[in-house]
């Protein structure tokens, strides 16, 4: 029997046209704004909604008759492929509105999307309708929730990058139980995310935005994404405090690991206390705005520091809600941006670059290496010391307490490995598409990490609408990978993944 034919591709089918379904049902969701505002596009995302479950519908029909059970190998290209047929039937409402008649944008702006990257080929984005608007920030929403139901409920079933880490509490090998069904961890999961998101909506709007704005940038937070429905992003409100506090709040509750939320408001607080992964990820968010905001408050250039409204760079308050600010949004992977950190100091630049490799906590919606890997990195690193010195001794990783697998360990090592490989290909490749040196650099980790904005010609005040087609492509390839742990992508590529033994 060939390796082929033994790949349940009925399954694998029947649940692409699912995914094609749902993401009609959300695109009706957006024709009903669209309607509400009467923006001009209603028709238009009225058949793109349409077509999308027509299609759908077709394939879930002709695929009806599967087996059920999914294998390891199924897995693997249910989740690789599931990421690709929602970014294609994305484009559906960019193609039939004309908002973006470029298949190559459309695609790489529904891959952003969904990969919760927020990186934009727009340039105006005020001008789009707001059925548009509300679809972009939807694609973030679904993405983020996707990433949160993967890495508590699939990803630890594969194996990969060590995400059965996540607070010894999420289900996974080595791992307690949220609760015993994985459905339904997932659905405790989705009712904190979409009451995060009813919350943060609400509280935005109170303190001055409008409901639109309000709900598309709750949708874009929670996600960790980053689409904005105003061309300066959150800088457009840099004279309403509130409203940037607000959204930091719920950065870094997006960043951090969402059986955390579920285990507070059980009031089960010592779980949080003692978590690891959450206190270093605390601890750091606090440490990194010290300095961002020390050197803003006393290096950044007033003249130069403000995107649309004039801040006042005398005042401790706000140096430190921008660094704040800052420093959460690139951490978590957020994307949002209060103000263009490239032009405070050169200093700030290579900080905010090199926290492009961090991440937020694993187990959230936020992308990047994620902290328990660097956690765990630093306490092998230490540990090889003391094997040195005490070669006979047995010296395990621990990590809350419990000894970490040497399996778990070269998981995670072999991960960070491929994640810098993978940068240095990234830049490279966009080095020979004719991008110059820092954009090069900063586009492959803002589209590896999910980001959006980057260094150079992407930096925070630009988009990504110049970039050659074919950097378009390699950027929503890299956002691709980044976005489902490398392992679950790149292994489709191997020879032997396609071989029966």
């Amino acid at each position: 029997m060939s390796a082929f034919s033994s790949i349940n591709f009925r399954v694998i089918s029947h649940l692409m046209g699912l995914l094609f379904v749902v993401n009609g049902g959300f695109m009706l969701l957006s024709a009903l704004v669209s309607f509400l505002y009467d923006d001009g596009v209603v028709v238009q995302m009225f058949m793109a909604s349409g077509v999308a479950m027509l299609l759908g519908g077709i394939i879930m029909f002709f695929t009806r008759n599967h087996r059920k059970e999914i294998q390891k190998k199924e897995g693997y290209m249910i989740v690789s492929f599931g990421w690709l047929f929602m970014a294609l039937a994305g484009t559906l409402p960019y193609l039939f509105t004309g908002a973006i008649p470029s298949f190559t944008n459309a695609f790489f702006e529904t891959m952003s999307g969904y990969t919760t990257t927020g990186a934009t080929i727009l340039s105006d984005i005020e001008s789009m309708p707001r059925g548009i608007l509300f679809w972009r920030s939807t694609t973030h929403w679904i993405g983020g929730m996707g990433i949160i139901v993967l890495a508590i409920a699939i990803l630890p079933l594969l194996g990969i990058g060590g995400m059965q880490l996540f607070a010894a509490e999420a289900p996974g090998p080595g791992g307690d139980k949220l609760h015993p069904r994985i459905t339904d961890t997932a659905k405790r999961l989705w009712l904190i995310y979409v009451g995060y998101t009813l919350a943060e909506t609400f509280l935005l709007w109170v303190a001055g935005m409008s409901f639109f704005d309000a709900i598309n940038h709750s949708l874009s937070t929670l996600s960790t994404g980053g689409f904005s429905t105003k061309n300066a992003s959150v800088a457009y409100w840099n004279g309403e405090p509130m409203i940037q506090y607000i959204i930091i709040v719920f950065m870094f509750l997006a960043g951090s690991n969402f059986v955390l939320s579920y285990f507070a408001f059980k009031g089960k607080f010592s779980k949080i206390l003692r978590d690891e992964e959450f206190k270093v990820y605390t601890l750091s968010i606090i440490g990194l705005t010290a300095v961002a905001a020390f050197f803003i408050y006393f290096y950044a250039d007033p003249s130069t520091s403000s995107i649309t409204h004039p801040m006042v760079w005398g005042e401790l308050e706000s140096a430190i809600r921008h660094g704040l600010f800052q420093v959460l949004t690139v951490i978590t992977t957020t994307g949002f941006i209060s103000a263009d950190f490239t032009t405070w100091v050169p200093f700030l630049t290579i900080f905010f670059f090199g926290l492009m490799f961090l991440g937020g906590s694993a187990g959230s919606t936020s992308g990047g290496i994620k902290v328990v890997r660097h956690l765990i990195m630093i306490k092998n690193g230490i540990m090889e010391f003391k094997r040195t010195l005490h070669p006979n001794a047995i010296l395990p990783v621990r990590y809350n307490n419990k000894s970490v697998s040497q399996a778990i360990v070269f998981n995670v090592l072999g991960f960070f490995i491929l994640y810098m490989l993978s940068f240095i290909i990234g830049v490279l490749v966009f080095s020979l598409l004719g991008l110059d040196f820092s954009t090069s650099l900063g586009g492959a980790a803002s589209t590896l990490g999910n980001i959006g904005p980057a260094l150079g010609d992407l930096g925070p005040v630009d988009n990504y609408g110049a970039l050659p087609s074919a950097a378009k492509w390699w950027s929503s390839f890299l956002m691709l990978i980044g976005r489902l742990e490398l392992f679950t992508v790149l292994i489709l590529l191997t020879p032997f993944f396609w071989r029966n033994r």
